[in-house]
């Protein structure tokens, strides 16, 4: 089917109105997104002519920090810098202090967890559960503890 000359005009002109209209709005959309962006982020060099600092990092290897504590959790060992997290940990039972140990600092999962005691994920999830709150309510303790003997 062959088509007119004035429809095959009008077809083009169609698709060129098509065009202007879809690179207007995405250069609305470029423009809001730099606006947003001029709102949102400061530049580094007024960073640096307002105030003058190192753009570094300091290694903290050589500060004084605490004593880091292992344990030892299905021969790995499982090392905690922070003391008093450590503490917490050490008053759990032995079978939650290993299932918080190997989820969050080993990074097995619920289900590898479970294959090792040889239990469902969801056991495992729910015993996770139980030993983060008691955990949390060592954590407190210890707070307390270290508020009374600041207060002597």
């Amino acid at each position: 089917m062959r088509y007119s000359e004035q429809f095959m005009e009008h077809i083009e002109y169609a698709f060129n109105a098509f065009c202007k209209i879809v690179l207007h709005h995405e250069a609305i959309n470029a423009w809001r997104d730099l606006k947003r962006k001029e709102v949102r982020e400061i530049s580094l060099d007024y960073l640096m002519s307002e105030r003058y600092f190192e753009p570094s990092a300091m290694d903290s290897y050589f500060e004084k920090r605490e004593k880091p504590t292992a344990f030892l959790v299905l021969g790995k060992e499982v090392i905690v810098d922070n003391e008093r997290l450590a503490i917490a940990l050490s008053r759990l039972p032995e079978l939650r202090r290993e299932v918080l140990l190997l989820y969050y600092f080993v990074g097995y999962r619920d289900e590898a967890i479970g294959k090792l005691y040889g239990r469902c994920r969801s056991t495992i999830n729910s015993r996770r559960n139980v030993a983060l709150k008691q955990l949390r309510k060592e954590w407190e303790k210890l707070e307390h503890e270290k508020q009374e003997a600041d207060t002597f």
